[in-house]
């Protein structure tokens, strides 16, 4: 029986699989041999340009730089492991780096929140330095991390545009008022709980199934970033955007830490220099080049009419917000959450 190597990361059989399809010459032998070969994958395709472009070059970077100290087995679009697969292959062992959007992993990993957290995201938006490496609250993140034996190597230099609430025709969001009874896809517990106040039904699908989603009415509205929108073509069944910054989140590079701290100094130097890259240049090129050049030109020309919030609304949506911040410090620490917040509203 035939065996796929995506089956033998998800199953956790790359020894005794290797072993019968390969003989003395397996899979376990020949990456023991090539130590310095590191696995690395992500779910994201070709279609979320912008988001590609920060992974891409990451990889570029390694594969430029890293002379004879490392080599990169990379695997893109879901190629190798889905989305929920990921964060368990690393933690196993089974890749040695992923790519993953914060949003999708702050229920395992609770300090990602901050990324996302409603009332907050905003501020992280507009000053992009209080999340770059080396800074306190980057630094604060990779702490609560590693008591799960994990590192970011960078959280792309900031957040990227904060995820905004787009409807369609037959149930147009204008306000916080029309939320009310509306189906709503989201993903984030973080914007979940945010909405909670609101009445809404939420739904939490995948974005490959977002498009049909909304077409059929299985969703009214969905809390999206204008990189979906674009990457799913979802600008052609929506009709309104309210600009309400409800939730974000960034895509970041993720090893084991354990793993990380083993690494050979040439290895580390290469993985290091691609992680500096990327905090140049991940959420800067999607915030400042191709969303404002590209995507949201694409959005208006598709007659999506863009709203934006009453200072009653914002005012309101805020104040919601302290029962979701409540909710995620109990989550990660009373005195962690409250560093966390502090550093990103630069209070601290």
């Amino acid at each position: 029986m035939s065996m796929t190597r995506r089956e033998l990361l998800k199953y956790g059989t790359f020894a005794s699989a290797s072993a019968a399809l390969l003989g003395g010459q397996g899979l376990f032998a020949r990456r023991a041999q090539a130590a310095t070969t590191l696995t690395g994958v992500n779910y994201i395709t070709p279609s979320y340009e912008a988001l590609s472009y920060g992974s891409n070059g990451f990889i570029d970077y390694i594969k430029e730089n890293g002379g004879d100290a490392v080599n990169v087995d990379y695997y893109h679009s879901g190629q190798l492991l889905k989305a929920d697969e990921q964060l368990p292959a690393l933690r196993a062992g089974n890749i040695d780096f992923m790519f993953h959007t914060t949003s999708y992993i702050t229920r395992s990993l609770p300090i990602l929140g901050i990324t996302g957290l409603p009332g907050v995201v905003g501020e992280l938006y507009r000053n992009p330095d209080r999340l770059a490496q080396g800074s306190p609250l980057f630094k604060l993140i990779n702490k609560e991390l590693a008591k799960d034996n994990l590192y970011m190597l960078t959280a792309g230099g900031g957040i990227l545009e904060p995820e905004y609430i787009w409807s369609g025709d037959a149930k147009p969001v204008r306000s916080l008022k029309d939320l009310r009874g509306e189906k709503v896809r989201v993903v984030s517990f973080e914007a979940t709980k945010a909405l909670e106040p609101y009445g809404i039904a939420a739904v939490r699908i995948p974005s490959s199934e977002t498009y049909m989603a909304l077409q059929r009415g299985t969703v009214d509205a969905g809390v999206f970033n204008i990189s979906t929108i674009i990457g799913r073509s979802l600008q052609e069944q929506l009709a309104y955007c309210y600009k309400l910054p409800t939730t974000g989140f960034t895509v970041a590079p993720f090893m084991l830490r354990d793993r990380w701290d083993t690494l050979d100094g040439d290895i580390k130097d290469a993985l290091q220099g691609a992680a500096g890259w990327y905090d140049d240049n991940f959420a800067s090129y999607c915030n400042d080049t191709i969303y404002p050049e590209q995507y949201w030109p694409k959005v208006e020309s598709a007659g999506v009419e863009v709203i934006q919030p009453s200072e009653e609304d914002i005012a309101t949506f805020n104040e919601a917000t302290q029962s979701v911040w409540e909710h995620w410090k109990g989550e990660v620490g009373q005195k962690v959450g409250e560093r966390a917040i502090a550093l990103a509203l630069g209070e601290s």
